[in-house]
């Protein structure tokens, strides 16, 4: 007498097996669904997967989806990367030798690839949009972090009350750091080329930093 079993061998592939491994049940959940044997399921997906070539594309896929919220873990490793970006003024590097720093790049970089396709939780979304151009171009972001740093730090030298400081016969490796800077948003702010919303926050953040040393400039 034929079995059960080989009507379904003679017939393969079997259709809802197939939409099941379509929708990304693994082939041993379906076998425990439909009370089948795992080489039995695979025999028939093998033979699916031969005549339709999309569907262990749609099974990757379907199987990928994420799931509706990050856990409490992933949204406090979230926060201690923004607090890092924050503090180091820098988007962590992939190349970097700290372990603790890759991993942080690693992290970043797959929210970037989740952000271009779209499935980007709206948690990490919202949290993220705190580090201006995290989701853009990483060199260009990095150099805007380090922008605001630069900013940052030639405020608190005036703050010390220093004048401003010189790229040249400058008197400490930070004052010459800080010369260079300037000096060249001054250069092109001239050109026209420093960005307005630039302008503003330095015009806020260091009065008068167009115009510069006014007197007590160094005899050439």
């Amino acid at each position: 007498m034929t079995s059960i079993m080989d009507r379904r061998l003679r017939r393969a592939p079997d259709a809802e097996w197939v939409l099941m491994y379509r929708l990304g049940l693994s082939r041993k959940r379906i076998a425990e669904l439909v009370r089948a044997e795992p080489a039995t399921v695979g025999y028939h997906l093998v033979i699916a997967r031969r005549e339709d070539p999309g569907l262990e594309p749609a099974h990757l896929t379907a199987g990928a989806a994420p799931v509706p919220h990050p856990s409490p873990k992933d949204l406090a490793r979230r926060e201690e990367i923004i607090a890092w970006i924050s503090a180091e003024g820098r988007f962590p590097r992939d190349r970097s030798d700290d372990k603790g720093e890759r991993s942080m790049a690693r992290w970043l970089s797959d929210r970037r690839r989740e952000a271009a396709e779209g499935n980007l939780f709206p948690a990490y979304r919202d949290g993220l949009a705190r580090i201006p151009g995290w989701d853009g171009n990483p060199r260009a972001a990095a150099d805007d972090a380090r922008w605001h740093q630069r900013l940052a730090q030639l405020a608190d030298f005036r703050a010390e009350g220093n004048e401003w400081p010189r790229h040249h016969d400058f008197a400490s490796e930070r004052e010459h750091a800080l010369g260079v800077w300037i000096h060249s948003q001054r250069q092109k702010y001239r050109r026209g080329d420093l960005d307005p919303t630039k302008v503003k926050l330095m015009d806020a953040a260091v009065p008068g930093w167009q115009a510069g040393r006014t007197r007590g400039r160094p005899r050439r």
